[in-house]
Formats: C-alpha cells, sequence, structure tokens
C-alpha cells in the first residue's frame, strides 16, 4: 500500500451468540476517529447466533445504515467462512479484524493502522507480549499454549512473530483480496499468516492492550488448537498462496525455489556492473541478492505486480520499480544501466529481434547482456503452455539471434543439467505443472544438483547467454 491519507477503513467483525457486549463495541469502534482515515464501514456477519445477536444487528443495522453492512448466515458455518464473506463485502483501503466482545481495546487501532497508512506494512499484528509501558497480566497457561503455537507457526513460516493467536491484525485489503482463503473454522488466521509469509509481504507487529478472560478462553475447544496446528503444517507444505490464473500460478511458483535461484544468482554474478536492469522479475526472484552488490532497476509488464514488486522493495534504497512492456520501446532513463538481466523472458514473446534491438538501446556503451533460455527443441512439450514459452533455442539459434542484433556473446553455457530429467518425466507423464511438494523436493535437493552439473555429459534445461553490446551496424 502507498502512503497516503483519506483512506477508507473496513472493520470486519464475524458474530455468533455475542449479544451481550455486540451493541457496546459496535458503538465503540463506529465512533473512532483516526488520523488519515477518511471514512469507515462496519461488516457484521452473524453466523447463525442463537441468541437474540441477529434482531440485534438488523436493528444496529438500522440505526447506522452509512456505517453498517451486514449478512446473515441460517446456520453456524464456521468463523473461516464468515470471514471470507466479510472480506468479499468489504470494500475499503484497510481491513482491521475485530472482536464481538470486549477483551480487545479499539483504542490500539492507532497504533495497528500506522505502519499501513504510512505505507511501511502491508500486514499488522498486534501483540499481547511486546515489551510495553504496562499491559495486563495474562493467564499462565493459555500464554503458554499461544506461546508453543507461536514458536511452532514461527518454525514452519521463518517469521519472528509474538503472538500468532492474536485477534487484531490489520491489512491492505487489496493483497489480501488476491489470496485464496480455504479455511471453514478457527484455521483462518493460521492460514493467513502461512500464506502473507509466502508471499515475502511485508509484516509488522505493534503492542496492544487485549487479554482473554477465562470464560472466553474456554470456549476455544481443544480441537481448535488441534486444526490450527494442522492448518500451519498444511500450508507449510501446499503453495496456494495466489488467487490468478492457471499460468500466473505457475510463475508465480517459480519463484518460492530460493535455492535455485541462489544458483542463478551465483553463475552470473561476476558479470554484473554497478546498474542492473532485470527485465520480467515477476514476484522479485533474485532482486534481494542483486541489491547486495549493485543498484537495481526492476522492470516488469503486468501493472497488476508492479505495486507488489513496490511494496516488497519500499525499503531498499537502491531498487527501483518501473513499468515496461520489453516488447515496446524502452521509457527515458536518467543513467543508463551497464547490465541488463533477463530470465526466459525472450521465449515468450512473438517477436525476438525487436526485444533484443530494445534491449540494445537501453543499455549502456559497452553493456552486458545476460539472457537466460530455455535449452533444446526436443524439451518442447505441453510444460510449456503455463509459462507462456513459444520455442527453446539451440546453440547455433540463440547464437544467430543474439549476435544479429548487435551484441558480441562472450560466454555461453547450459545450466541445471538433472532437470532435463525432471522435464522429461514431466513429458512421459503428461504432466504440465511442477506440484509444491516437487517444486520444494527440487529446492532441498538443488545443492546435490550443483554438484552433478559439472560432471554430467549432457546439455542443461537452459542456456546461460553473456553478450557484450557492440553498436549497431547499418546495411548500406
Amino acid at each position: 500500500m502507498q502512503k497516503g491519507n483519506g483512506m477508507k477503513l473496513s472493520i470486519l467483525m464475524v458474530v455468533y451468540n455475542q449479544g451481550k457486549t455486540l451493541e457496546t463495541i459496535v458503538k465503540q469502534v463506529i465512533s473512532q476517529k483516526l488520523e488519515g482515515i477518511l471514512s469507515v464501514e462496519l461488516v457484521l456477519i452473524d453466523d447463525g447466533s442463537k441468541d437474540g445477536s441477529t434482531q440485534l444487528i438488523q436493528n444496529l443495522e438500522k440505526q447506522y445504515p452509512k456505517f453498517i453492512k451486514a449478512w446473515y448466515h441460517s446456520k453456524n458455518r464456521g468463523r473461516g467462512v464468515a470471514m471470507i464473506k466479510a472480506l468479499e463485502i468489504a470494500t475499503g483501503d484497510i481491513g482491521v479484524i475485530q472482536e464481538a466482545h470486549l477483551e480487545y481495546d479499539s483504542k490500539d487501532y492507532s497504533a495497528l493502522l500506522s505502519p499501513l497508512i504510512d505505507g511501511e506494512a502491508d500486514i499488522v499484528y498486534g501483540s499481547r507480549y511486546l515489551a510495553s509501558s504496562k499491559r495486563r497480566v495474562l493467564y499462565f497457561r493459555q500464554t503458554l499454549l499461544n506461546k508453543l503455537v507461536t514458536w511452532f507457526s514461527n518454525w514452519c513460516t521463518d517469521l519472528s512473530l509474538t503472538d500468532v493467536k492474536t485477534c487484531y491484525q490489520a491489512f491492505d485489503l487489496k493483497i489480501i483480496k488476491t489470496i485464496p482463503l480455504r479455511s471453514k473454522r478457527f484455521g483462518i488466521a493460521s492460514e493467513i499468516i502461512a500464506k502473507v509469509a509466502k508471499r515475502n509481504l511485508r509484516i509488522y507487529e505493534v503492542s496492544i492492550r487485549g487479554y482473554e478472560t477465562y470464560a472466553e478462553s474456554k470456549k476455544i475447544h481443544w480441537k481448535n488448537e488441534l486444526q490450527t496446528l494442522w492448518t500451519i503444517l498444511k500450508y507449510w507444505i501446499v503453495d496456494d498462496s495466489h488467487y490468478q490464473e492457471y499460468q500466473h500460478q505457475a510463475i508465480s511458483a517459480e519463484q518460492k525455489n530460493r535455492h535455485f535461484f541462489l544458483w542463478t544468482f551465483d553463475v552470473v554474478q561476476s558479470y554484473f556492473g554497478s546498474r542492473v536492469l532485470s527485465v520480467g522479475s515477476r514476484l522479485g526472484r533474485n532482486i534481494q541478492s542483486l541489491s547486495s552488490v549493485a543498484s537495481v532497476m526492476i522492470t516488469e509488464s503486468d501493472p497488476e505486480y508492479v505495486p507488489m514488486l513496490q511494496n516488497r522493495f519500499n525499503d531498499l534504497s537502491n531498487v527501483e520499480v518501473l513499468l515496461w512492456d520489453i516488447t515496446q520501446p524502452a521509457p527515458p532513463l536518467k543513467i543508463k544501466p551497464d547490465t541488463l538481466f533477463c530470465e526466459n523472458v525472450l521465449a515468450q514473446v512473438e517477436d525476438e529481434n525487436q526485444v533484443l534491438q530494445n534491449m540494445h538501446q537501453v543499455l549502456s556503451s559497452n553493456g552486458t547482456l545476460i539472457l537466460i533460455v530455455p535449452q533444446g527443441k526436443y524439451l518442447q512439450s505441453n510444460s510449456d503452455v503455463p509459462i507462456k514459452y513459444k520455442r527453446h533455442y539451440t546453440q547455433t539459434s540463440i547464437t544467430r539471434i543474439v549476435e544479429n542484433n548487435s551484441f558480441r556473446i562472450v560466454h555461453l553455457q547450459t545450466f541445471n543439467k538433472l532437470g532435463v530429467l525432471g522435464r522429461y518425466f514431466q513429458r512421459k507423464i503428461q504432466d504440465p505443472t511442477m506440484g509444491s511438494h516437487k517444486r520444494k523436493f527440487y529446492s532441498w535437493f538443488t545443492p546435490i544438483f550443483r554438484i552433478f552439473d559439472r560432471v554430467l555429459p549432457w546439455k542443461g534445461l537452459s542456456w546461460i547467454v553473456i553478450a557484450k553490446k557492440i553498436p549497431f551496424i547499418v546495411n548500406e
């Protein structure tokens, strides 16, 4: 989320038999005056209440028609289902999850929303355990259970949260709505944590004054705790963090093989200059590594991905994000890059010559082009459809197309030889995708694949091309 004022806040509240406190908490959250928030809406989901909460919500809806949007379930369908419906109805810029009881203080909204309004965070968690000048003492056994669940979640997500069972969460609604949520009951909060971690979103924690009474904690059955643990484990294993079309799923899945992309970076690192233009970055693979050795300009042709990249690298002063379709002439740049790094984009475009000419135009004199393209026409299969490959290259074809567009190849090698066996196996079983378990296997064993790449006799899955820019030769 970009920094700004005049935002709309959506407060999401699931209600189930909480008629005693509902009216009080509704009046509290509606009456809040928050800096940077222009308007507020309260989304109430009645999840099959039987204590009169339904009638109370109907009365509140009539009393505050400008603020309240309500949805009613005829029977209890679970917290997860209700929260998914609330997210669907919400129309704000920022969303906050609010309980219908009084054990969380809505005065904490300012602290919770501040990192989002300032453009620093994509999701903010309120923690009952962060250091503060004072805090209410919580029950020991409940605290111990919370910390154990938090530890397990952190181990799986590689985050350092202090309170994953908090009920106070605020987030950029536009981003959260791109995450598919599947949990029907109490696992919904853990599912969100697992998926925002995989999306590499900017996560903040702030101290809050929430507490949980003994009576309220007794409502949480031990089966709910097991469900929470299972959800954490499930979404550590399963990659399901994007609401996108089939081909976008395949592209985004590539970002998760961290060890593989570190291997790619190690192979080409010595050819980088001080100003690198990265083409086709999608969700920013290798950019963290690149930014440690050079100033980086990231280009992305899809406007949907540009704000995601801006959010992700907002804290890196030497990373700039540009909207540029490589098939079009380059935008004006204050300083031309001395290196252009392009992964697999050349195989996806219709006109290779035009793209290489655009690359030539944007590079500084004697600049370096680093291309990664799929190798071997014999490896073409239905696996190319999800990632939109239109062609594979032989040594002759990649050399000809690069040198015909005023580049001089200084180094050419194949890469990822064991990947050829995987592609051959995919083609035999007619499976166009690589499931999350296969990607994790590939990532874990990448160090071994790197060793075999030095000794295996056949060509690898990709070509790595290093070429120098030379002046265009004009035929008279």
